[in-house]
């Protein structure tokens, strides 16, 4: 099995899904993130990667805004010598929100593609979909999911 360390950051682009529909404009928040992962490959074309990463999310009002220490765990399937792709669970740990009606844990699920640059360097694309209301129920009876988009790039050490 070969392992390998790296670096990854990147633009979010989220959003909260509301159910009902809520009253007032709902625009994307536009974000970063960056963390570290470990990839552990199983084979030459099965890999687990695993990430810490430092996300910021929500929605463009200033109420709506949280970031989330975030732990994705991605199976992933090499296709050829340049592509991967994968998905898998994500878990996340509030940090700091503008609104003390969010949940401090929120469970979701991603799935990217990466392209390998040269054998160090990459850039990726991923999108997150909320399984959890991230809204604190005691406080409302409205639901809200992330959905964000991730483009990225990273250094495999």
């Amino acid at each position: 099995p070969e392992i390998k360390w790296g670096v990854r950051a990147g633009l979010n682009i989220s959003n909260l899904d509301f159910s009902p529909d809520p009253t007032f404009e709902n625009k994307h928040r536009n974000g970063f993130v960056f963390g570290v992962f470990v990839d552990y490959g199983i084979s030459t074309t099965f890999s687990i990667l695993a990430e810490l990463q430092y996300s910021a999310e929500g929605a463009q009002a200033e109420g709506l805004r949280a970031d989330y220490i975030q732990l994705p765990i991605l199976f992933r399937f090499s296709l050829g010598e340049f592509f991967t792709v994968g998905a898998g669970p994500m878990v996340s740990l509030k940090t700091w929100g503008k609104d003390d009606g969010f949940s401090t844990f929120t469970f979701s699920g991603v799935a990217g593609i990466e392209y390998m640059i040269t054998d160090e360097l990459f850039i990726d694309a991923r999108v997150h979909y909320g399984f959890t209301n991230i809204l604190d129920e005691d406080l409302t009876t409205q639901e809200a999911k992330f959905t964000t988009i991730q483009f990225g790039f990273g250094l495999k050490l």
